[in-house]
């Protein structure tokens, strides 16, 4: 797999031009964006970074992880760009009988 570090981002917005102004913590093979935190919360901004690097970038997903909660397991987070719920996941819901 290749693996860009601190991989730095131009883009153009309401016709001005920045350049190399933000940075993908991880790029693997060109597809998957990785970004890394170590803090004792996340907040609703750490999502979100992730999810304007995929829109810049075209990408469809990537992870957030987060190294400061107690387990992998819950400091692994998937996000994902476009996401539209499938048929399937609302069939899921729990629904109550009238």
């Amino acid at each position: 797999m290749q693996v860009e570090r601190q991989k730095f981002l131009s883009f153009e917005y309401d016709g001005m031009r920045f350049a190399e102004t933000l940075r993908v913590d991880l790029l693997v093979d060109g597809r998957i964006v990785i970004e890394v935190k170590s803090v004792e919360r996340l907040l609703p901004v750490h999502p979100k970074q992730v999810l304007t690097y995929l829109r810049l970038l075209n990408l469809s997903m990537g992870f957030l992880i987060n190294f400061g909660a107690p387990t992998l397991k819950e400091g692994l987070h998937r996000v994902v760009n476009g996401y539209a719920p499938s048929a399937a996941s609302r069939l899921r819901l729990n629904r109550t009988s009238a």
